[in-house]
């Protein structure tokens, strides 16, 4: 069962390297913590922190399920940092170097800092309204491009982590992530877990001394603690394992066990539902109105636009389309878009009695005179398939 974990482990640490240094992808974007850093911003203004993208909000679904199913097995088997902080530290154990091992009342009370953390980091970048976590974070530090958005802090936050991993298991993950914070609510609740025979066991005492988590299994009949991995550690260790000793599924009273092939193929399929429905069902991350909806039906512009890169571009095209010169979009109006990397693609919902599509392009694309800060500001969008010179020209509408 370890080996079939590590290749799992080595699975997606290889899939996340590859998509962010080989095929330049934004790992913030599949970060199941940054649904959990969103959802307010999203819920309230409708539209997501600057980075992040309704993905966030189907990765985080697909995670919170398997959570439900299985206990915190994205800590045990898809994290990155758990990855790295976890081999770091069996890498070190070998080497010989001296491990600290902290259980007991010390450890749970260490472990109620991580609901400090995340409660100052939904506070903060609710208040701030961006990625504030983004300045120490040691997921983003070890693993992205290393742009000028990474801050010395987060440097020395992975440091730290690399260094007590040599001689603590997981550190971060039992006492500082803020995401096993948010599944710990979850996770208790979940369907399988480990129990223990009282007739099979021995009382040896080695399935605690595996558990990375520090959790008691050889006093407990069933493991219900949030913190449980489902890594089975305990079992891999446990010599009265094939006597029924240890055994992971669910309630005893569904009258049979599960093997670990159940769990990767929940969590497989988990991953892979989330993933599917963000590009079956691709949620606008960025929507503003202006104006109250009239009683009749609406029209909709599907544009493909350029240099919409992000909440503040996004921000200002909707700062053309609401300006009162000339090109004035009259009536009510609606942006919803899809911020990102070159042509994204962009829907607004206007009124038909008052206005046009052509309208609409021309607000978008035309210089926009500000009379309050008395200033011309040229448009920096461009949209695919339409041409204003040429239809200013009289060439023809594309």
């Amino acid at each position: 069962m370890k080996k079939t974990r590590r290749l799992v482990q080595f699975g997606f640490l290889a899939l996340t390297l590859l998509g962010v240094f080989v095929f330049d992808a934004n790992c913030e974007r599949w970060c199941p913590f940054g649904g959990v850093e969103a959802i307010y911003t999203y819920a309230t203004e409708g539209n997501m922190l600057c980075s992040l993208g309704v993905s966030n909000f189907y990765i985080l679904g697909g995670v919170l399920v398997m959570t439900i199913v299985l206990g915190r097995v994205f800590c045990g088997y898809m994290c990155p940092i758990g990855t790295i902080s976890e081999w770091l530290h069996l890498v070190a154990r070998r080497l010989g170097v001296p491990q600290i091992r902290v259980a007991g009342k010390f450890d749970r009370v260490l472990a109620l800092l991580k609901y400090v953390v995340l409660g100052v980091i939904l506070f903060a970048t609710w208040r701030a309204g961006e990625l504030v976590f983004r300045a120490y974070d040691p997921c983003y530090a070890l693993i992205s491009r290393h742009g000028t958005d990474i801050t010395f802090w987060a440097y020395v936050v992975s440091g730290l982590i690399v260094i007590v991993s040599l001689a603590i298991m997981l550190p971060f993950c039992r006492w500082f992530c803020p995401l096993a914070a948010v599944l710990n609510l979850f996770s208790r609740f979940r369907l399988t877990r480990i129990q223990r025979s009282d007739d099979a066991c021995n009382d040896c005492g080695l399935c605690s001394k595996a558990c990375p988590m520090a959790v008691p299994v050889d006093r407990l009949r069933q493991i219900t603690a949030a913190r449980c991995t489902s890594c089975m550690n305990c079992s891999d260790a446990c010599p009265q394992t094939d006597a029924g000793a240890l055994q992971w599924g669910p309630p005893e009273s569904w009258g049979r066990k599960w093997s670990q092939a159940v769990l990767i193929a929940v969590l497989l399929l988990c991953t892979a539902g989330a993933v599917t429905a963000s590009y079956l069902f691709p949620l606008p991350s960025f929507i503003k109105s202006h104006g109250t909806p009239p009683d009749h039906q609406m029209a909709t512009a599907r544009l493909k636009i350029n240099d919409v890169r992000c909440r503040g571009r996004a921000n200002l095209l909707f700062y053309f389309l609401e300006r009162d010169d000339l090109d004035e979009i009259e009536g009510y109006f609606k942006l919803e878009a899809w911020p990102g990397p070159g042509v994204v693609d962009v829907r607004v919902t206007y009124d038909p009695t008052m206005t046009d599509e052509e309208a609409v392009k021309r607000a978008i694309t035309e210089p926009y005179y500000d009379a309050t800060a008395d200033f011309w500001r040229n448009s920096p969008f461009t949209i695919e398939g339409y041409d204003p010179l040429a239809v200013d020209s009289g060439l023809g509408v594309p």
